[in-house]
């Protein structure tokens, strides 16, 4: 009890420490001991106050005998004079043994708070109040205390806040002040004069533990008169001391824990012991008298008690007065621009040129806690315009360089927002819109808007999505208002909006500024620190002292019992307090807490005034317009407003219609009705204030707790924020009545204000899967980081009670990493359970699931899809799935209310087709009956009714949509159909029972439609009917003619598919879909979306589901085919349907049927050859000393090693199938070694499909074959085209397919083609891919040519491992001897499903995981995508505080490789030790970067598919990023062949340096399995010659192969296209393989090929014959399609123009493949507007209007808009030259001589660059 004196025991000299105790041991002796322990300090106290000062001598006795009776007095009983006389002198000889610096203080009194009367002991003493921590007090003073006053245990606790609040003692700041800053000074003297080798820190934290545990405290403390050496015991004492901690630390560490446990627990203990109370913080608060002591109440506070009840009356704080230099901002010293912004102010209030420096010229972020009515709207508004003042450049404004969000709580507060900042803003040409749950905003108008206003959780939705990141991107502001929700149930999404925020502004580096409006709240500094606001700079707080108008406060404590009677008195006082605000001629508000009780306290209070006959006081009847506006109010429905309104009182409520809310709000603030009694959401949504407002009860039924809560301080600060209307009151009146056990709790809330919590654990696992989904937290790691961004981790730091952690676990971990750690592994594991996330607790990382990315995207919460992980089964009936809905947790606060039972009832049998499940009484039988009137459009009579259906409509299509996309997922047919059936449903208000034109219900009367559905008139039926027929049917004839027009509008498609087996178990599907309707963009919109599903309904399962966009183009056009693969299982399903469904339409669908009855699938047969045990042959088995030296390795491989002797020895074909990177191409040099040896005089042809790979095999034969062997070589590439003497002297040459098929097409004349010894054909198994036919084509035509000269041609094919090795064997010539195919090696895949943009975190993370230090490339779509992965790869690194891991070479070789780079990105990211690989790269960088990586200068490549077939740069990890590419001509997004991905991953793994590769594909989860498939099973090569078959057939007639049918027939069956018509008839189209089938298909093939090559001019049919014709021949030499020559005969006339020619030109079907990427039409709309001759406008995504453009713009030399165009512009140019030279030979040979001469002018103006000016 007396530790409070201790101190003095401690700290003073011996002498006074015994003088002390006989002082205390006398007033012991005096008081007989019979005092309770609290008066005992009071008579000490006394005591010495009465006898310590100095009395002259004579005195004393005088003295001892006044004071006695006083003494008396105090006790209560007779004292002894002796003992009187003993105290006496020890109280004199104490306060002489005081140090006399405190004398003053000693005597003088200081009163604590307003009363004045009560002094504390110890106030006028020198020792300090007791600090949070205490030094225990040694154990002979206790004795002699007699009590027990060691502080307990868990001294931490003891004196955080003393029973009455915190106080403010006026003690002398004397040193010897015993409190945790005395322990570490005093530790840190004993430290420095010892040789312990323990810190101050160490020890004393080990001396609180030792005071802070249970076992005795040791007996001698140290006191702090100065250093003194401690006795080799207590040094040993130490040390153990210190062994102990480092232990402790050790096992800390393995834990997780921080290591420098014991420093940063003492400093954090030091650091909040130094923080009294959590309200000694308040600053800023005005020069009002109640600003001494916190807790004490303002001055001039009455406290009144009356019968039943006591009052507590506050009066006003004065407005603070302007300081000295404290001036207003004039509107004029803003910018021009600015000032628009604040027409009709002159000057900014106080508060807003306070803080106008900070706004408007600093881009600071913000905090402003200021009182209700300050203007926070005109602070929001400076933060605007300095952000529009950052963006206006060169006197104009870059509207598309920023957005501005401005998150309001509310959205009623939303639309006010957005109206009043869009009228304000206008003048700047700024445009503002709302986006929330009422008002949706499409992806052109968000792009248009430059600042958005919404609520938390309308951008918490938009943040989610991936997709979206392009718009968080441009934020560049981001305002928040009302902050202090933070306190709230919706206060987590504002802390997830902000951690968002927070951590793409530190991740991508760009510059948020966040502005935070709140409320004035106490722990304003925690919510600074949480928005990150500078505390010196940016935060802003005022008082009330502020407040526009000042306010007086009633607080009144009703302490009756009964409760009727308590009720009574409830209104009785609220009719008081009203009556005498109306007294006073003013308005007054009275808030209550349900809808119900506005009214019933309305009509209460006109009953209580004709009770106390006051009636007169509340009508309002002499009003100059009372009767006008009567008219208008009786018109109104609601019969309680017009009641009411005779006696001046209003009642408002979110229950009651817009309409009658509205005129309610303008008739109290026109001041007809006196009294508005209203529900809190008035003072939310609606600026209305009275001078009075009065809340009746502040208890509030809250339907998420199931029970009654307290009205919280917000709301009660909103609802004050109402009283005094700025312009007319002096002050404003805040009431509160309530129940007299809550009255000290408001009270308290007003003078101390409780600091604002977090909510935020409450939704830590929606949030979580939020961001797991959104692919920002990957692991366990990254989400304690995550949260770390949270006002959670703030305040659970300051006030570790409130969020469950005791004081134990905060001294045992400071910093609370180990709790944050326990919050998120324990809402993993939940999402874990609810398969929303894979949480792998090993590893600690996270994986999205798809059920989680649904939850995130459709905002449904972790309890509602626990719920329908259990209710939501394959099967489901209408009923049972609105039941499931209605038990959503979103719908958990609608209760039933009593009165609502009769009209539920009344609509469950009128407006509910379906079951209602738990009937109207129940809560979700309630929900189900609203959900079904909602589709129904039912009306609802009952004001509670209409909102609690509104706010059920407003969630119901998203969960509808979850369902959806659940059952998709999950592959159920029959489930997913009658979702999206639903999901329509809700979305047009329609049951799938009624008529599908009810869809037209705005424009078809509601008769016909009725008379439809009686008469069972669906769909098909009404089709097939005539006009006259149908007005027959609804007995309206001019009906007819409507609905067969609407029909016509109704969206309907046509399907036809083609299937091709690839294997037994995987089908190809070709898919053609035409849509068969008038389109309207009424109705129709730009675009109709249709889900094509591919169902197995007998096993009730999904294969394929995609998203199809149907354009208006489209739908004008013949039809759009999509391909995909489906699989098949054995035994296989009867049939297979496809169907197509209309995404918003309902009973738009159709469906085409795939039978398998007749369906011949390929015999599965695949050999493959096993690789043998061999022992590696030596390089010396060449037998060549020369051809040794080409290699720098001493053995072969194993593969190498088993095919070298029939390469090397024998003249056999060979077909090898083998995995990448297994020395496919020394294998080849073998064959190539052999024909040198053998047949020194024939040439090698070696074919690579790709330019890329030809320049690679040049590179490296020049170094070694050609300079080494002496030996000649040509490239013929498009780029180059060899002269015919290198030709003939060539030994190798190396060419494209379509190179070679040029030249070998006229072999007759060309010597060169017949001395061909050996044809090697590299990646071979791309016949299938586009440029297959021509692989197919020259190959056979090879092999005729050898057949023809009989000169052997050797062909050597290499492949990757092969399905159907056999049959290209077959093709190939290669018998049994030379075919070798040997299984893929498999690689240890892993398949992650995000999509492009979220695919950067797991990617980066699988580089940390699978290779951290060794080389990784990763394959991208576009060249755009390798920049900005780069980008992002960089920002994680550099977020794991490693930006530069990936480089590894010294700063003056980077130095030197970057002077010599060209490309900008390149570049940069080569600093960070990434390179980047695309075309659009010139070959001085391209090939630097190939080196940089190939001698690990640089680890990561990112690069895109073109760099898998080119360059040979293995990696030990493959990367592929997304498997889908954005295709030019379909407009969309489709597959990379499956050849591609193998390729791709074959670049894992390094011969030499890894035992195996790895590769991550990151693919779309529905195609997960098919990848998986094909990746570990060899794919089968089919032909594609058929589509390419006329090209090929006119080269042949051309140079004379072909002279009629017979020989056509016999050509094609030289092809690969005829063994695998054998194989596999049904990818072909063909029932069977029988030679019947066969040779009937050939022959029609051939027929119909003759005919289109006639029809197109090609060549001439005659009976028996055909013949070349001039197009045809131009066509074979020039390399051309049919289509182009047949395009050119058509449109080239004897006179035809420049102009003419050069849209002929960019019309070649060669342009066909052009890429017109994504968003590039805007690029071709800017370049047609700066070109000479007009282009289609309507056409600007078409890839002939582009190259026109090019063309355009090369003749021009105009500058190109990207460095794409560049690379598109040179493949135009290539190809032009022999297109125009065809020109040139058609009008030459037709004799034009104009033509020719416009054509050759074309031909110098793409060579010369110079646009001709002719007369046109």
């Amino acid at each position: 009890m007396l530790i409070l004196l201790m101190g003095l025991i401690k700290a003073a000299s011996v002498e006074v420490r015994q003088v002390y105790k006989q002082f205390i041991g006398a007033v012991v002796e005096l008081i007989d001991g019979d005092v309770p322990s609290e008066e005992f300090r009071e008579v000490v106290l006394t005591a010495y106050r009465f006898f310590s000062g100095s009395v002259e001598e004579g005195e004393v006795d005088k003295n001892i005998n006044e004071k006695t009776v006083e003494l008396q007095k105090v006790i209560g009983h007779g004292v002894s004079h002796a003992n009187v006389r003993k105290v006496s002198s020890l109280a004199q000889k104490l306060s002489q043994s005081q140090p006399r610096d405190s004398g003053a203080i000693l005597g003088s009194e200081k009163h604590v708070d307003g009363s004045g009367d009560d002094s504390e002991f110890g106030a006028d003493l020198a020792f300090k109040a007791p600090a949070r921590f205490l030094v225990d007090v040694s154990l002979e003073d206790v004795e002699l205390l007699g009590e027990e006053s060691i502080a307990p245990s868990s001294s931490f606790i003891e004196g955080w806040h003393d029973k009455n609040g915190p106080r403010n003692y006026h003690g002398n700041t004397d040193s010897r002040n015993f409190n945790l800053s005395w322990l570490r000074d005093s530790c840190e003297l004993i430290v420095r004069g010892s040789t312990s080798q323990l810190s101050r820190d160490d020890l004393a934290m080990a001396i609180c533990r030792v005071l802070d545990s249970d076992k005795p405290v040791l007996s001698h403390a140290c006191p702090a008169t100065g250093p003194r050496l401690l006795s080799k015991q207590s040094e040993k004492q130490i040390d153990k001391l210190r062994r102990k901690e480092e232990k402790r630390n050790r096992r800390a560490t393995e834990y997780g824990a921080e290591s420098d446990m014991s420093a940063a627990s003492f400093s954090s203990l030091l650091q909040a012991s130094e923080k009294r109370s959590p309200f000694e913080d308040l600053i800023g608060s005005g020069q009002g008298s109640n600003s001494v002591a916190v807790t004490a109440l303002p001055q001039g506070t009455v406290r009144k008690h009356f019968k039943g009840y006591e009052e507590v009356i506050i009066p006003p704080t004065p407005t603070a007065q302007m300081k000295p230099g404290e001036k207003l901002i004039e509107i004029k010293e803003l910018d021009d621009f600015a000032q628009a912004a604040f027409r009709g102010y002159k000057s900014l209030n106080r508060i807003q040129s306070r803080i106008f420096q900070t706004v408007y010229h600093t881009n600071e972020n913000i905090l402003v806690c200021a009182p209700t009515g300050a203007g926070k709207t005109n602070i929001a508004m400076i933060s605007i315009l300095h952000e529009i003042g950052e963006h206006f450049k060169d006197g104009y404004l870059h509207k598309d360089e920023f957005k501005i969000v401005y998150v309001a709580p509310m959205k009623a507060l939303a639309a006010e927002v957005t109206s009043t900042f869009s009228q304000r803003l206008s003048p700047l040409n700024m445009c503002v819109r709302e986006l929330t749950g009422d008002m949706q905003l499409s992806k052109n108008e968000l792009e248009e808007t430059q600042m958005i206003v919404t609520t938390p959780e309308k951008w918490d939705v938009i943040t989610r999505k991936s997709s979206d990141m392009s718009l968080s991107m441009l934020v560049k502001l981001l305002i928040i208002d009302e902050v202090h929700l933070l306190n709230d149930d919706r206060g987590p999404v504002i802390e997830a909006l902000v951690a968002r925020t927070l951590r793409q502004v530190e991740s991508t580096q760009s510059m948020i500024r966040i502005v935070g409006l709140s409320a004035t709240l106490p722990n304003y500094l925690e919510v600074a620190q949480f928005l990150r606001v500078n505390a010196e700079a940016g935060l802003f707080f005022f008082d009330s002292s502020y407040r526009p108008v000042p306010l007086a406060q009633q607080y009144i404590g009703i302490s009756e019992q009964n409760f009727v009677a308590r009720n009574e008195l409830l209104n009785e006082i609220c009719y008081k307090k009203v009556v005498d605000s109306l007294r006073q001629g003013h308005q007054a508000m009275v808030f209550v807490h349900s809808r119900k009780d506005t009214v019933k306290t309305a009509e209460k209070l006109v009953e209580l005034a004709r009770k106390y006959e006051g009636l007169e006081l509340f009508k309002n009847d002499a009003h100059p317009q009372f009767s006008l506006i009567k008219k208008e109010v009786v018109k109104s429905r609601n019969k309680d407003l017009v009641q009411l309104f005779d006696f001046g009182v209003g009642v408002h409520h979110a229950g009651m219609l817009r309409s009658d809310r509205g005129l309610t709000e303008r008739l109290f603030s026109d001041g007809i009705l006196r009294v508005l009694v209203c529900t809190a959401t008035l003072a939310w949504g609606v600026n209305l204030p009275a001078h009075t407002v009065v809340i009746k009860g502040t208890q509030l039924y809250d339907p998420k707790a199931g029970g009654w809560r307290d009205l919280g301080m917000l709301d009660i600060m909103q609802i004050f924020g109402r009283a005094g209307r700025p312009q007319f009151d002096k002050s404003g009146e805040g009431i509160i009545i309530t129940s007299h056990d809550k009255l000290a709790y408001y009270l308290r809330l007003l003078t101390s204000q409780l600091p604002i919590e977090s909510q935020f654990i409450s939704s830590l696992k929606d949030n979580l899967n939020a961001e797991v989904a959104l692919g920002t937290v990957t692991n366990v790691k990254e989400a304690c980081a995550w949260l770390g961004y949270t006002y959670l981790f703030i305040r659970m730091r300051l006030n570790p009670l409130a969020y469950g952690i005791g004081w134990d676990e905060v001294v045992a971990d400071p910093s609370l990493s180990l709790k944050q750690r326990a919050l998120v592994t324990d809402a993993a594991r939940a999402l874990d359970k609810a398969k929303m996330m894979r949480f792998d607790e090993k590893s600690g990382n996270f994986y999205c699931t798809e059920l989680g990315r649904i939850a995130s995207h459709f905002y449904i919460q972790y309890s509602s899809v626990e719920t329908y992980n259990e209710m939501l089964r394959r099967h489901m009936s209408d009923s049972e799935v609105i039941e499931m809905v209605a038990h959503s947790s979103e719908f958990e606060n609608i209760v039933v209310r009593e009165e609502e039972q009769n009209e539920l009832e009344m609509l469950a049998r009128t407006s509910c087709p379906l079951e209602v499940r738990g009937g109207p009484s129940n809560k979700h039988g309630k929900i189900s009956i609203l959900i079904q009137l909602y589709i129904s459009r039912g009306s609802i009579d009952s004001f509670s009714l209409v909102s609690d259906a509104a706010y059920i409509s407003a969630s119901l299509a998203r969960i509808m949509r979850a369902f959806f996309e659940i059952c998709l997922r999950r592959g159920w047919c029959e489930m997913t159909l009658f979702m999206l059936e639903y999901c329509k449903a809700v979305d047009r208000q329609i049951w799938p029972h009624q008529h599908p034109l009810r869809q037209f219900d705005k424009d078809l009367s509601l008769e016909i439609l009725r008379k439809l559905e009686e008469r069972g008139a669906d769909l098909d039926r009404l089709q097939e009917m005539e006009e006259k027929d149908i007005g027959a049917l609804i007995r309206y004839a001019p009906g007819g003619r409507l609905v067969k027009q609407y029909l016509g509008y109704f969206p309907w498609v046509q399907l036809s598919a083609t299937v091709s087996p690839i294997t037994r178990t995987v089908l190809k599907v070709d898919l053609l879909m035409s849509s068969d309707f008038i389109w309207k963009d009424r109705f129709h919109g730009a675009a109709q979306r249709w889900w094509i599903l591919v169902e197995d309904t007998e096993n009730d399962h999904i294969y394929h589901s995609e998203l199809f966009t149907l354009t208006k183009k489209m739908a004008r056009t013949e039809s759009q085919k999509l391909s995909f693969t489906v699989p098949i299982f054995e035994p296989h399903p009867p049939q297979y349907y496809i169907r197509a469904v209309s995404d918003s339409w309902l009973y738009a669908e159709a469906f085409y049927t795939i039978s398998f009855q007749n369906l011949r699938l390929p015999e599965a047969r695949t050999t493959h050859t096993e690789l043998l045990d061999l022992k590696p042959l030596p390089v010396t088995s060449l037998g060549n000393s020369t051809y040794e030296s080409l290699y720098s390795f001493s053995h072969f491989n194993p593969i190498q090693t088993q095919i070298f002797h029939v390469l090397y020895h024998t003249d056999n074909n060979v077909l090898l199938g083998a995995p990448t990177g297994s020395g496919k191409t020394i294998l080849a040099e073998l064959a190539m070694l052999h024909l040198f040896n053998t047949q020194p005089d024939m040439k090698v042809i070696y074919i690579a499909p790709l330019k890329a790979i030809v320049r690679e095999r040049m590179h490296d034969w020049r170094k070694r074959l050609v300079s080494q062997l002496g030996k000649e070589m040509v490239e013929m590439t498009g780029d180059y085209t060899p002269d015919l003497m290198a030709l003939l002297s060539a030994d190798i040459i190396i060419s494209t397919p379509e190179k070679w098929d040029g030249i070998s097409r006229n072999w007759h004349s060309r010597s060169y083609v017949t001395k061909v010894g050996l044809m090697i054909l590299d990646e071979i198994h791309l016949l299938g891919a586009d440029r297959g036919p021509i692989l197919e084509v020259i190959v056979s035509r090879m092999r005729y040519i050898s057949s023809q000269t009989e000169r052997a041609v050797r062909f050597v094919g290499l492949s990757t491992a092969l399905a159907n090795a056999g049959d290209l064997a077959d093709w190939l010539g290669v018998g049994e001897i030379g075919l070798f195919n040997f299984k893929p090696s498999g690689y240890p895949g892993k398949y992650y499903c995000p999509r492009m943009n979220s695919m950067n975190k797991p990617a980066y993370a699988a580089i940390c995981t699978h290779s951290p230090t060794k080389p990784v490339l990763i394959f991208v779509s576009s060249r755009r995508q390798t920049r900005l992965t780069a980008l992002d790869l960089i920002q994680y690194a550099a977020s794991d505080e490693n930006p530069r891991q990936f480089l590894s070479m010294p700063e003056e070789a980077l130095q030197m490789v970057l002077s010599q780079v060209t490309d900008q990105n390149l570049r940069h990211t080569l600093q960070f030790g990434i390179g980047l690989h695309h075309a659009g790269l010139n070959d001085k960088d391209r090939s630097l970067v190939e080196e940089l990586f190939a001698n690990n200068m640089i680890q990561v490549l990112v690069c895109t598919s073109t760099l898998a077939w080119g360059v040979n740069l293995p990696a030990h990890l493959v990367i592929i990023k997304g498997t889908e590419y954005y295709d030019g001509k379909t407009k969309r997004y489709v597959d990379f062949p499956i050849t591609d991905i193998l390729q791709m991953m074959g670049r894992a793994g390094r011969p030499q340096y890894d035992q195996h590769g790895k590769a991550v594909i990151l693919v779309h989860e529905p195609k997960k399995s098919f990848y998986k498939k094909f990746l570990y099973e060899p794919f089968p090569v089919e032909s594609s010659l058929r589509e390419q078959l006329h090209d090929h057939m006119n080269a042949e007639i051309v140079s004379g192969t072909i002279c009629h049918k017979e020989d056509a027939v016999h050509y094609l069956t030289w092809t690969y296209l005829f063994r695998r018509l054998m194989v596999n008839p049904a990818y072909y189209g063909l029932e069977s393989g029988e030679d019947e089938t066969l040779s009937s298909y050939l022959s029609r093939l051939v027929q119909s090929t003759f005919e289109d090559l006639e029809d197109s001019g090609c060549i001439k049919m005659t009976e028996d014959s055909v013949e070349p014709m001039m197009l045809g021949t131009i066509a074979s030499q020039y390399y051309l399609s049919y289509m182009t020559v047949s395009m050119f005969g058509s449109n080239i006339g004897p006179d035809t123009s420049p102009e003419v020619f050069l849209h002929i030109l960019s019309g070649a079907s060669e342009y066909d493949g052009l890429p017109v990427r994504h968003n590039e039409e805007n690029y071709n709309e800017a370049l047609s507007k700066r070109v000479r001759y007009m282009v289609d406008q309507n056409r600007l995504d078409d890839p002939h209007v582009k190259a026109n453009l090019l063309f355009q713009a090369h003749f021009s030399q105009l500058d190109l808009p990207i460095s794409d165009y560049v690379t598109d512009l040179k493949s135009v140019l290539d190809q032009s030259i022999r297109i125009i030279q065809a020109m040139i030979d058609i009008c030459a040979n037709s004799g034009w001589l104009t033509s020719s001469i416009a054509c050759m002018h074309l031909l110098q103006m793409v060579m010369q660059v110079l646009l001709f000016i002719l007369h046109i």
